[in-house]
C-alpha cells in the first residue's frame, strides 16, 4: 500500500512538472538556457564578450545553422542524412580545384551543384525505392562519394585553396552589409526560405505528415517516394551552400573535415532545438535555437582551451539531455508510439 501511494505521488509530481513545462516549447527552453550560458561565459571567460569574438562566433554559428536547416528538413520527414557534410565538402573542394585549373567561378559552382543534386537524388532513391534504412544508405553513400571524388577528381589532395584569379569568390563568406557578416545574412535568408517552404507550401506540410505517420500519409494520396527524394536533394543542396560559405570564409577547404565531428554537431543542433528523431515535429525555429546554444558552448569551450575529447564529452551529454527533454515533454503511449529505425 505504501509503495502504491509513493508511486502515485511520483506520477503526480512528474505530471505537475510536465504541465509547468508544457507552457514552454523546447525552442523556448533552449533559448533560455542559451541566455544563461551567454551571461555566464561573458562574466567568467576573458574575451568571450568582445566584439571580435562575437563576430567569429556569428560566422561559425551561421555555417553550422545552414547545415542544420538542411538536415532539419530530412529529420522532420523521419530520416537522417549522414552524408551531408561529406558530399558538401568534397563537392566544394572540387569546385576550388576547378577554379585552380582555370574554370570560371560560375562554371565551377554549377558543376559542384550538379554533383550534390545527383547525390541527393541517389540518397532519396536508395531510401524511397530500394527501401534501405536512411542511416545505412547515407553512411554508405557518403563513403562512396568521398572515395570517388578524392581519388578521381581531387588527385588524392586534401587541401584546396581559392586561387588569386578568383578572389571575388571570397565575398560570399568574408563580405558584410552594414557591419553584418554575409554568412549571417545568408543564414537568415536560407532559414526564412525553408521556414516558408515548410509552413506555407503543400510539400512542406506533406513532409510533416510523412514524418508523423508515413502510412497514413500514403493512404491520403501523398507521393511518399518522390517526397523523400525531394527532402534529400534539398538537404544536399543546402549543405552545399553552407560548404561554399565556409570555404569562402577561410579561403580554403580541407576534405579531411569529413573525419571531424561536424556531422555530429549538425545532428546535435537539430535534435537539441526540438526536431524529434521520430519525425513530424519542430521546424526552422528549432534549428536556430539549437544552433545558438551549441555555438555559444563551442565558442566558450575553445576559449578555455578545452580538449577535443572533453568537448565531445560535453556535446554527447547535451545531446542525451536533448533526447531526454523531448521524451519528457512529448511522452509516447501505445496509441502514438511508432516502431522502426530511422
Amino acid at each position: 500500500m505504501v509503495s502504491l501511494i509513493q508511486g502515485e505521488k511520483e506520477v503526480n509530481m512528474t505530471g505537475m512538472l510536465r504541465s509547468r513545462l508544457a507552457g514552454l516549447s523546447q525552442e523556448q527552453i533552449v533559448f533560455l538556457v542559451s541566455v544563461f550560458f551567454f551571461i555566464g561565459f561573458s562574466l567568467f571567460i576573458q574575451g568571450f564578450a568582445s566584439i571580435g569574438n562575437f563576430m567569429i562566433m556569428l560566422r561559425n554559428i551561421s555555417v553550422l545553422g545552414i547545415f542544420g536547416v538542411g538536415m532539419g528538413i530530412v529529420v522532420i520527414g523521419r530520416g537522417i542524412d549522414l552524408s551531408q557534410v561529406t558530399t558538401s565538402a568534397v563537392s566544394v573542394a572540387w569546385v576550388l580545384k576547378l577554379m585552380q585549373d582555370g574554370l570560371s567561378i560560375p562554371g565551377a559552382v554549377l558543376l559542384g551543384l550538379l554533383l550534390v543534386i545527383l547525390m541527393g537524388v541517389i540518397n532519396g532513391y536508395l531510401i524511397a525505392f530500394i527501401e534501405i534504412p536512411p542511416l545505412f544508405a547515407t553512411l554508405a553513400s557518403g563513403i562512396c562519394i568521398y572515395g570517388f571524388v578524392r581519388h578521381y577528381l581531387l588527385n588524392l589532395l586534401n587541401n584546396h585553396y581559392v586561387p588569386e584569379s578568383c578572389k571575388s569568390f571570397l565575398v560570399l563568406g568574408q563580405g558584410n552589409i552594414l557591419g553584418i557578416p554575409l554568412p549571417v545574412i545568408w543564414f537568415g535568408i536560407i532559414a526564412l526560405m525553408c521556414h516558408l517552404f515548410l509552413s506555407r507550401t503543400s510539400f512542406g506540410r506533406f513532409i510533416y505528415a510523412q514524418g508523423d505517420n508515413e502510412e497514413a500519409a500514403r493512404l491520403t494520396g501523398i507521393g511518399i517516394r518522390p517526397l523523400k527524394i525531394l527532402q534529400y536533394t534539398l538537404c544536399s543542396l543546402i549543405g552545399y551552400l553552407a560548404a561554399l560559405i565556409m570555404a569562402s570564409s577561410t579561403s580554403s577547404l580541407n576534405v579531411r573535415i569529413v573525419d571531424s565531428t561536424l556531422i555530429f554537431d549538425v545532428v546535435l543542433v537539430v535534435v537539441l532545438g526540438g526536431i524529434s528523431l521520430i519525425g513530424g515535429r519542430g521546424g526552422v525555429k528549432s534549428v536556430i535555437a539549437g544552433t545558438i546554444l551549441i555555438g555559444i558552448l563551442l565558442n566558450g569551450m575553445v576559449l578555455i582551451n578545452l580538449g577535443i575529447a572533453q568537448q565531445n564529452l560535453v556535446k554527447s551529454v547535451v545531446l542525451l539531455c536533448a533526447i531526454l527533454l523531448d521524451t519528457f515533454m512529448h511522452p509516447s503511449d501505445e496509441e502514438t508510439a511508432r516502431q522502426g529505425d530511422i
